[in-house]
């Protein structure tokens, strides 16, 4: 028998209409660029208001960052020589405590940007991982303000004993601590990026266990670009995290890695 002609209703859908194997539809390139610029206008007003927000509470904010340096030198006292330099150093702690508020709305705008391209079932995780994303991250600023600030700080103030009295520009403070918390928080992130590479197959559990030789050489060197004091000890203090942070990247992503041989 001969095979039925197609008629027009039953001719194959176009490649944009064509359902993907996530569950949506094909986008083109102009459509990607368009939703990444709606996710990234909403991420960036989430920052703005979030960080217009904490500019009311900035001098609350300030003494609370001040507390640790005041506790480890009985002289601290911090001091500006430049008409703007409070100014800055307002907007500064404005900024990373607005980063801080706006975090989960910047993880689930970034997650739904890559949404598409997951299956039904990985977006389940959406909201789990942002979540999860945002206590790591608000676990990291809580660990280097309270573990690896401190003996940073009194490691730096009173290196010259009886030789300086540490009058510190409140830019160079301020720069200094949020640099600290901004970047630690980011680094407790370590074993949720582990996760999502490992799902997708970049890397593999197997893998990541053959390379903890590197693993704990680099927490070491990302320790000493993070913290801002030389002391080893305060280097220990955040790298030893960092190792325990690789491990459980390493558990995480055996769990949600491809299986060989599954669908």
């Amino acid at each position: 028998m001969s095979a039925r002609p197609t008629t027009a209703e039953e001719s194959p859908q176009e490649p944009e209409e064509r359902p993907s194997a996530a569950g949506g539809k094909y986008m083109t390139l102009m459509e990607h660029l368009q939703e990444l610029r709606r996710r990234l206008v909403v991420a960036g007003l989430a920052v703005v208001l979030s960080t217009g927000a904490s500019f009311y509470f900035a001098t609350r904010i300030l003494e609370f960052l001040k507390e640790p340096a005041e506790e480890r030198s009985s002289s601290f006292k911090l001091i500006f020589t430049e008409p703007m330099e409070g100014v800055v150093a307002y907007f500064r702690i404005s900024l990373l405590a607005g980063l801080t508020l706006a975090m989960p709305i910047i993880i689930y705008e970034l997650l739904m940007f890559v949404a598409p391209a997951l299956s039904r079932r990985e977006k389940r995780w959406v909201y789990s991982v942002v979540v999860g994303a945002t206590l790591a991250f608000a676990g990291g600023v809580a660990f280097a303000y309270y573990v690896a600030l401190p003996p940073a700080l009194g490691f730096l103030l009173n290196f010259p004993e009886d030789v300086a009295e540490p009058q510190i520009k409140i830019g160079s403070y301020v720069d200094f601590v949020t640099r600290l918390l901004l970047w630690t928080g980011v680094v407790f992130e370590t074993p949720l990026v582990i996760m999502g590479v490992a799902r997708f197959g970049v890397v593999t559990s197997r893998q990541l266990v053959h390379l903890w030789r590197y693993a704990i050489i680099g927490a070491f060197v990302v320790a000493a670009i993070v913290t801002p004091s030389i002391d080893p000890v305060t280097q220990s203090l955040v790298a030893g995290p960092l190792i325990v942070l690789y491990v459980l990247g390493i558990v995480l992503a055996r769990i949600v890695e491809p299986r060989r041989g599954r669908a």
